[in-house]
């Protein structure tokens, strides 16, 4: 029998909406958002976080701007009871932060979830109850009545215990637990009475406070679904004015982000998420991901990503979890080129950008140093990397300007060393092999000493003190010009040769910058590149001249 069967699954139910409206919104503000990550994200770890993480993560989350934090399952456990505790009794929540604890529909945990929300100034009181076909079938054992019985008297002892507490600021909140089982099946109506059932209780509409969550528990749909479920629910639930809509994706699809995202278009205020999506199975989703989606399109995300790599490093340390290099907006490598045609388009944005304009650098959504990473990882060389790359790595580390035909060349050569290395070429290695070739040209002929000298009729006459094997040797030449003059006075060492391309700039600024000469000589059919750096001009010129003379005799020897 082949056990991979896709026989044995069915399509969900859709819901008829032939004039739906969310496909034609804008997202124009960033929803509410509430981390889950002290929850959710806790219990889904194989060991889950300590008290000292847990009040790391809670301060992090604090400073990235969070409003409304899920701090636990105070009836679950005593860490998580205990942790609690220690946010309102040592006054560690911040005046214009909210905390909130899950809590089943059962008494005794509702209880404990007051108890240990004692003297809070605000919180959020999250009631959850399973409305699914499938969970009141097989793991309670009940009808729909039954179901919303346990619903509704679960919501009378939220009431009547709040109603003990009444110095703290109390919101209502309820989930009913897998609703995209429930209301992709043949219950959509029953998820809207069950809420309406709640807030019949609650009622928000008389000053309450309240959140209806619809949680895709186990994401079973495409995200355009349920924005139509999300879009249905709001059009046909009487007391949505009255209360806060929220939505709580997970990722087993893979779409978390996009079904918050569609799920704001269809009208949710509120989305739960975690940082870097941890969570049950495939995960929570990420709200960094989402907030970060807005960002990138002009949308205040009302958190505070500019040390994003602090903010990694927390998550990672306190779940012990790896975040992918590739994973959107944070990863090792999501700012970084490796082919050739990127890199030269990346080098080309960045030059060609400015502050006064909208952001278009290719390939890059965002300036990387919004969210504190620098240029420095933007480009990386193999063997698929061109010569912009290449380019765009000697200019950044060593400010080094190359003519786009010495580029060419000199990629040919860094690929050839990426082949026989089988892998990366680091700046530094680019670098010294860019000397190599071009630079550290000494031999044959090494220059000593030169002269230039003004004559009359604009003349100029140059001498260059030249070695080889030790002997010396000092060559004369005149032209209309220095450049010339050098070359007359190399003609009698290199031949016949004429200037084909010529380049140069000052590399540093102040009065100790160097002067870099970037020399092409020709003679029939053979171009060899020179590179002279040096504290003058002249003496640059020179060097990068003599580096092209050396270049060829080198190319001839190895001819005969």
């Amino acid at each position: 029998m082949n056990v991979f069967n896709f026989r044995k699954y069915r399509a969900n139910a859709r819901i008829a909406m032939p004039n739906r409206q969310w496909p034609d919104n804008e997202i124009t503000a960033a929803p509410q958002w509430c981390s889950v990550d002290l929850r959710d994200g806790n219990q889904s770890l194989p060991k889950p976080m300590n008290p000292a993480q847990k009040m790391r993560f809670f301060q992090q989350l604090v400073a990235v701007g969070f409003k409304e934090i899920e701090v636990g399952f105070p009836a679950a456990s005593q860490p998580d009871f205990d942790f609690v505790r220690q946010l309102i009794e040592d006054k560690l929540i911040p005046d214009d932060v909210t905390i909130q604890v899950l809590t089943q529909a059962r008494e005794d945990i509702i209880a404990r979830s007051f108890e240990a929300l004692r003297g809070a100034p605000r919180a959020v009181m999250h009631l959850y109850y399973a409305a699914s076909p499938a969970q009141r079938r097989y793991v309670f054992n009940i009808d729909q009545a039954g179901a919303r019985a346990s619903v509704e008297q679960g919501a009378r002892w939220v009431q009547h215990y709040a109603a003990q507490q009444p110095d703290t600021q109390w919101t209502f909140e309820y989930s009913p637990e897998s609703f995209t089982q429930t209301a992709y099946d043949t219950e959509p109506e029953f998820v809207l009475d069950l809420c309406t059932a709640v807030c019949d209780i609650w009622r928000p509409d008389q000053g309450q406070p309240v959140i209806i969550n619809l949680p895709s528990t186990v994401e079973s749909q495409m995200p355009n679904a349920f924005a139509d479920r999300i879009e249905w629910f709001g059009t046909h639930f009487r007391y949505r004015p009255h209360v806060r809509l929220s939505v709580h994706p997970h990722n087993d699809r893979g779409c978390a982000v996009a079904t918050g995202e569609m799920a704001v278009l269809a009208g949710a205020d509120r989305v739960e998420g975690t940082l870097l999506g941890n969570g049950e199975r495939t995960g929570n989703m990420d709200i960094i991901t989402m907030a970060m989606n807005l960002y990138s399109q002009g949308i205040d995300p009302q958190l505070d990503f500019t040390d994003m790599a602090g903010i990694v490093e927390c998550v990672e340390a306190c779940t012990d979890i790896p975040t992918h290099v590739r994973h959107p907006w944070v990863g090792e490598l999501v700012y970084t080129a490796f082919s050739g045609s990127h890199q030269d388009a990346i080098r080309k944005g960045l030059h060609a950008w400015t502050p006064e304009h909208s952001w278009d650098v290719p390939y890059l959504p965002i300036d990387p140093r919004d969210i504190g990473r620098t240029y420095e990882a933007v480009v990386r060389v193999n063997s698929q990397s061109g010569k912009g790359g290449i380019a765009f790595a000697l200019e950044r580390d060593y400010g080094l300007q190359l003519p786009r035909e010495l580029q060419i060349e000199f990629s040919q050569q860094v690929q050839k060393r990426s082949e026989e290395i089988d892998g990366e070429v680091s700046g530094a290695e680019i670098q010294r092999l860019f000397q190599a070739c071009y630079v550290n040209r000494e031999t044959p002929w090494e220059l000593r000493n030169y002269r230039v000298q003004t004559r009359p009729e604009q003349r100029v006459l140059a001498q260059a003190e030249l070695s080889r094997n030790g002997e010396s040797v000092v060559l004369t030449g005149e032209g209309g010009g220095t450049m010339a003059a050098m070359v007359a006075a190399l003609s009698s060492i290199a031949g016949a040769v004429e200037i084909i391309d010529y380049h140069e700039h000052a590399l540093g600024e102040g009065t100790g910058a160097q002067a870099v000469s970037y020399v092409c000589l020709g003679s029939g059919q053979t171009r060899c590149w020179g590179v002279g750096i040096a504290e003058d001009t002249v003496r640059a010129a020179l060097a990068a001249l003599l580096s092209a003379v050396n270049s060829a005799a080198v190319a001839e020897q190895a001819v005969a």
